[in-house]
This record gives structure tokens, C-alpha cells and sequence, in this order.
């Protein structure tokens, strides 16, 4: 089984390897029955979804009616006005087929321009926070890709007091001095603050290096299990970080298996060695 820790203030114990339901949203409800039994299987607790992951939602909605208290349940919305995030919002309860989520969060924030509208007057936070009130949601948090995520996320946390951040953390990012600054001046005050700080893009191995895609995500992964084994653990190995798995079904287990058999965080020498083998790059540059 795979351990859990404190989801940050939430009270909840989430296993450290979180369901990055994105590998939902292009597959059958078979398929995605089968991945369910996968996540019970390694006792994962823990779902994070989107209502722009095609048909992620709908794909959990079916298993809500007997595992809804099995997981803690996220989802996001990438809207950025009270009314459309408002609108985004309750289309996703009805697509997951619940009353009310554990947390709620604005997807991609990173764009100042976006953050501008998202969290001003009429913004979409008005409609979390109101969200909240009525008790359709617990949390709020904020995600976002690229190198400007864990700035933006700590203007985002002097701005308003979110449960939750989502962000990039892998060994060849961290090699970018200005991003690893950035998130650990971020990873910092979350820690201050006691909140939850998740993680994406653990397995990537870099950019599509042809137009032929044998997976399902938007990035090219490691394949093999010793190398995916490494980078899984050098993420979980710090603590405080949570995983969000790969949006691939297929190589989900390979990621929940690492998680499973984790001892110890790998050297920084042994990481770099899969780095250097596999021509690991930055995702984002």
C-alpha cells in the first residue's frame, strides 16, 4: 500500500500519490472502471480531476455512488469570471453525480492578466468562496504549469488564504536556478502556512520528440519501470510533496507500483544518471 500524510489543514490523510484523473479523459467507463480497481487496489484515496479533462468527470461520476467516501475529491475550473466559474462549477457536480466536492481549484493560474480578472471584483474566487458558504466545496486551491507557477502561486497565497497549490517539481526542472528559487520560496510558505502542495509531471522525460504519440499524454513519459522507480521516489521522498499520477492509464500502475515499494529518495547522482541515460529535458523552458 502506498502511505498516506496530512493533506495540508484539511484534516484529511491523503496517500502521497494523488489520481491525476486527466488519464480519464479520453477512455471508455470499462476502461476507467479497471483503473478504479487499480487505485483500490493500492489504496488510493485521493482524486484530482478537471472539468476541462474531457470526459474525466463523467467517467468518476458512475463510481461516486459507492466509493464517494473512499476519496477525497478535486476538481478545477479554468473559467475566470464569478458567473462562468459559477456555471463550470455546478456542471461538474452534476457530471461527477455528487452534492458537493472536497476542493475546489483555480486551474492554471498563472497569466497575470488572468489572475487580474480571476481574483477581482467578479472573479471566479467570488464564486469558490460562495461555493463554500453554501457548502458545495470544503477547500479552495490554485494550480498552474510553466516556469511563472510558484510566483504566481505565492501571489496568489498574499492575496487570498488557499487550502491547496498544484505545480511542476521534477529533477531536470529544479536544475533551472530561477524556478528552484521560485519553489522554494513558494514550498516555504506553504509549509508556513500548512498548506498542501502537489506536484505534477514526476515521470516526463520532455517534449514529443516526433508527431507519432504511443501515450495518451501531452508530454513523452519514461516507459521503464527502474526509471520511473527513481523519479517517483526522488518526488515522494521529499516530504510535504504529494504526486499527481501520470494521464496515462497505462502506466499508472508503474507509477502507484513505485509508489508502493518506496524506502528511501533517490541521490541526486542516481537521478541525474536516469537524466543523463534517458535525455530527460525540461518540459517547460
Amino acid at each position: 500500500m502506498i502511505r498516506k500524510q496530512a493533506f495540508g489543514r484539511t484534516g484529511h490523510m491523503s496517500t502521497v500519490t494523488i489520481f491525476g484523473a486527466a488519464a480519464l479523459s479520453r477512455v471508455t467507463q470499462e476502461e476507467a472502471d479497471r483503473t478504479l480497481e487499480v487505485l483500490l487496489e493500492y489504496g488510493v484515496n485521493h482524486i484530482d480531476t478537471a472539468a476541462s479533462y474531457g470526459d474525466a468527470e463523467l467517467r468518476i461520476g458512475p463510481w461516486m455512488k459507492e466509493h464517494r467516501k473512499t476519496f477525497f475529491l478535486a476538481t478545477k475550473t479554468g473559467e475566470r469570471t464569478y458567473q462562468k466559474a459559477k456555471e463550470e462549477f455546478h456542471r461538474s457536480l452534476e457530471r461527477l453525480q455528487v452534492d458537493s466536492v472536497d476542493l475546489i481549484q483555480l486551474h492554471n493560474l498563472v497569466h497575470p492578466d488572468d489572475w487580474d480578472v480571476a481574483m477581482g471584483p467578479g472573479g471566479a474566487l467570488e464564486a469558490l468562496v460562495e461555493a463554500r458558504e453554501q457548502g458545495l466545496v470544503r477547500f479552495i486551491g490554485v494550480t498552474g504549469h510553466g516556469l511563472h507557477a510558484p510566483a504566481m502561486h505565492r501571489r496568489s497565497l498574499e492575496h487570498f488564504d488557499f487550502d491547496s497549490v498544484l505545480l511542476p517539481y521534477n529533477y531536470p526542472m529544479m536544475q533551472n536556478t530561477r524556478y528552484a528559487q521560485d519553489f522554494e520560496r513558494l514550498f516555504a510558505l506553504c509549509q508556513e502556512r500548512n498548506v498542501a502542495v502537489q506536484t505534477i509531471k514526476s515521470i516526463t522525460r520532455g517534449p514529443w520528440a516526433t508527431h507519432e504519440r504511443t501515450r495518451s499524454t501531452w508530454y513523452q513519459p519514461l516507459e521503464d519501470q527502474a526509471d520511473i522507480d527513481v523519479a517517483v521516489h526522488w518526488v515522494i521522498g521529499r516530504p510535504g510533496l504529494f504526486l499527481n499520477t501520470v494521464g496515462d492509464i497505462h502506466l499508472l500502475p508503474k507509477v502507484l507500483d513505485a509508489a508502493s515499494r518506496f524506502e528511501r529518495r533517490p541521490s541526486d547522482e542516481e537521478i541525474a544518471a536516469v537524466v543523463n541515460r534517458q535525455h530527460m529535458t525540461p518540459l517547460f523552458a
